[in-house]
């Protein structure tokens, strides 16, 4: 975590504006912009630390959580009550193996379960790896905006002015990531937080798009060990998938 406040004071130093993706699809700043978005796929414990550690520094930033898996009534409203947006990370149609009538109930239903403590005006897709289902797909039938949802965090953001970086994989270079990409967004000449620091403070980009996982950010040693040893081992599972699937 004090890793990761050295790219948040980087990035400030760097004269980038944070903006939530609400922020940016409704009333983008000015000038140099960097998006951050927080996917909890796991320890929503770690986001709350990380949205308080953003907040003392004067950030605010978009936090997505999954149903149920780190939906956490408590841990939701005390991030949102520090200033951050809060929105759904779906993987409805994950959940229901392909059936689009059956996604889109699911959505709707755990939708209203994150409006009765927040206000959700973004949703975020949950990438499944383990499915083969995009849960992006679902919008090829539906439209969210019927659901009172202002934008999707990638399919919303595509196509614009921001470099995407993303640390899936425990890298910034995009290797171990089955569906966490965003065509067209360029890719950063950039693998380890340090490599991200040393070129934000040195690149003329005006505008970055990084999406951050709070599990991968530990509060100690001892869990920074766990956490490494469990990424290397999903990385391993990743690459098996992607070898089956190509």
């Amino acid at each position: 975590m004090a890793k990761y406040e050295e790219l948040c004071r980087a990035l400030l130093a760097a004269g980038y504006v944070p903006a939530t993706v609400y922020e940016y699809l409704t009333a983008p700043p000015a000038g140099r912009t960097v998006v951050l978005r927080h996917d909890v796929d796991r320890k929503p414990e770690n986001a709350l630390a990380m949205a308080g550690l953003e907040s003392d520094l004067g950030i605010h930033s978009t936090y997505y959580f999954r149903h149920p898996a780190t939906f956490v009534p408590e841990v939701i409203g005390r991030v949102q009550a520090l200033g951050h947006e809060v929105g759904y990370h779906y993987e409805v149609l994950a959940k229901a193996r392909g059936d689009y009538t059956k996604a889109i109930g699911l959505f709707d239903r755990e939708l209203a379960e994150f409006r009765e403590i927040c206000d959700v005006r973004t949703v975020c897709m949950h990438g499944s790896p383990l499915s083969r289902y995009d849960n992006r797909d679902l919008w090829k039938e539906y439209d969210f905006r019927d659901y009172g949802v202002l934008g999707e965090a990638y399919l919303s953001m595509a196509g614009g002015d921001l470099l995407y970086l993303t640390d899936t994989g425990r890298n910034w270079g995009g290797k171990h990531s089955i569906r966490d990409a965003m065509p067209g967004a360029g890719v950063a000449p950039v693998e380890t937080t340090d490599e991200l620091v040393r070129w934000v403070e040195s690149s003329g980009v005006e505008g970055l798009y990084l999406t951050v996982h709070p599990e991968r950010w530990a509060v100690g040693e001892g869990e920074w060990a766990i956490s490494s040893l469990t990424d290397f081992t999903v990385n391993i599972g990743k690459r098996v998938l992607q070898v089956m699937r190509a």
